[in-house]
C-alpha cells in the first residue's frame, strides 16, 4: 500500500520548549489512522508539522515520498492536504456556501468538479444545504463542525486531517460527526488522519493508531491491539482489568 504521509523521528520546538521527541507516524493510502492522547501530548503540534506551520528541528516529514518539512502552508494545501482545525475556525461573517467555496479555492479552475463536490458535501450534511445562505457565525456548534469538515472536503484532498472533531459537542452530535467521518472513508476511500481524545470512537474507526504522551509515541498498532492494551484501557478508557 502506498505511503501518503510519512513522519519519521520528528522533533519540534515552540521557542525553547521541545514538544515532540522523535515522533514517527505513517499514513498509507486509503487508511484511517488515529493519533490519540491527552491534552498537551503534542497531537496538534504533529498536524502543524504537516501543514507547514511549524518546521521540524530534526527528522523528516514527507508527502508521497517528497519532503514538505518547512514548506509553505499554501503549497501543502495545493498538494492535496486539508486540515479541519480544532474549534472549527469557520469564517463567521461568510455564508455557509462562501465558507465551502473558500475551501474549494484550490479548484477554482475546475468549476464542474467543485460543484459535484459541493453536492456530495450537501449529501453528507443536508443541514448545510438548507442553511447555505446563512452566516457561518449563527450556526450551532455541531453545524459549524459539519461546515468545517465540508470546507475541508471542498478542495477534494488526498489526505484529510481532523483535529479533535468532537471537541465541545454534545455526545449525540459527536456520534453523528464520527459516523459521517466513517461514511466519507467507506464511500470515497479517502485517506484520513484523525487526532482525537475520544479514544474508543477514534480507534474503532481506524485501521491503525498511535498513542502520544508528552511528545513521545508510546504505543502503536492496529485498533484491535490498542483497544485490548491494558495501558490504553486504564489511561484512556477508564477500564480496569477484570
Amino acid at each position: 500500500m502506498d505511503t501518503v504521509l510519512d513522519i519519521r523521528e520528528a522533533d519540534a520546538f515552540y521557542g525553547k520548549a521541545q514538544i515532540l521527541f522523535g515522533v514517527s507516524v505513517t499514513v498509507r493510502r486509503g487508511e484511517v489512522v488515529a493519533v490519540i492522547g491527552a491534552n498537551g501530548a503534542g497531537k496538534s503540534t504533529t498536524l502543524n508539522l504537516v501543514m507547514g506551520r511549524l518546521k521540524p528541528s530534526g527528522g523528516h516529514v514527507e508527502l508521497d515520498g517528497h519532503s514538505i518539512a518547512g514548506a509553505a502552508t499554501e503549497q501543502i494545501i495545493a498538494a492535496g492536504v486539508a486540515c479541519v482545525p480544532q474549534r472549527r475556525r469557520i469564517f463567521p461573517t461568510l455564508t455557509v456556501l462562501e465558507n465551502l467555496e473558500v475551501g474549494g479555492y484550490v479548484r477554482r479552475k475546475e468549476k464542474a468538479g467543485l460543484a459535484r463536490t459541493l453536492d456530495e458535501v450537501y449529501g453528507l450534511f443536508p443541514m448545510l444545504k438548507k442553511k447555505s445562505h446563512m452566516l457561518g457565525g449563527v450556526l450551532s456548534g455541531g453545524e459549524q463542525q459539519m461546515l468545517a469538515i465540508g470546507r475541508g472536503l471542498a478542495g477534494a484532498p488526498r489526505l484529510l486531517m481532523l483535529d479533535e472533531p468532537s471537541m465541545g459537542l454534545a455526545p449525540s452530535v459527536a456520534d453523528m460527526i464520527f459516523e459521517r467521518i466513517s461514511q466519507i472513508h467507506r464511500e470515497d476511500g479517502l485517506t484520513i488522519l484523525l487526532v482525537e481524545q475520544r479514544v474508543a470512537e477514534a480507534l474503532e474507526r481506524s485501521d491503525h493508531g498511535y498513542v502520544l504522551e508528552t511528545g513521545h509515541i508510546v504505543l502503536e498498532g492496529p485498533y484491535e491491539t490498542l483497544l485490548a492494551d491494558d495501558r490504553v484501557r486504564r489511561s484512556y478508557l477508564g477500564l480496569t482489568e477484570a
